[in-house]
């Protein structure tokens, strides 16, 4: 069974951001490490998956996730999205840090983000319940972590999320899949599977 975060107990982090534009210029000047595949993800009982460009770059609207206060902007850094014809969808996000030191480093800051996300919704937002889930740590490579996010507004809009964190020598990767609803029916070890699968395709 998963470790239930309970929201009001746990701790939130500072952590600094950076800009998304110096690390497109940063990653033009590295190997772009490898991605994840639309086959690679959580199979859809009802759509196809479909993968988008592997884009240089953290995505802007990064810099206003409570859940990832820590994915900088100034290192080689890219993302890719991934959709479907319904309400689900996914991104991976991967940067490669100057040594293995401070890709620890900041793969122990987006596993305490995460962790604390629930917290920080719920101070942030009065009107919505977040609840957080820790479903553990995956035996990849340098290691990888699983949670989810679940969150509800007072006005019923329900939203969930399972998200990693993953690390391969000085390379950290978070991938994320989101969809409308709660806990029930989310695709946790179909989920572990692709994270393990992620971490794997780093180099």
């Amino acid at each position: 069974m998963p470790k239930r975060i309970r929201a009001g107990t746990l701790l939130a982090l500072a952590v600094t951001g950076l800009t998304v534009a110096s690390a497109g210029s940063a990653a033009a000047a590295t190997k772009t490490p490898g991605f994840l595949a639309a086959a690679d993800l959580p199979p859809h009982p009802a759509s196809s998956w479909t993968a988008g460009k592997v884009t240089p770059g953290v995505p802007p609207e990064t810099g206003g996730d409570t859940c990832l206060r820590a994915l900088p902007g100034h290192e080689a850094a890219w993302h890719r999205d991934f959709r479907t014809d319904l309400d689900t969808n996914a991104r991976q996000i991967t940067a490669v840090l100057p040594d293995t030191r401070t890709a620890a480093q900041l793969a122990s800051s987006l596993n305490a983000d995460i962790t604390s996300c629930a917290a920080r919704i719920e101070q942030q937002n009065p009107d919505t319940q977040a609840t957080g889930k820790d479903y553990g740590r995956l035996p990849v490579e340098d290691g990888a972590h699983v949670y989810g996010v679940h969150t509800e507004t007072s006005w019923g809009a329900s939203d969930v999320r399972l998200l990693s964190v993953g690390r391969d020598g000085r390379t950290v990767t978070v991938v994320e899949w989101a969809q409308l609803g709660g806990f029930e029916g989310t695709p946790v070890q179909a989920f572990k599977k692709t994270t393990t699968r992620a971490v794997n395709k780093l180099r």
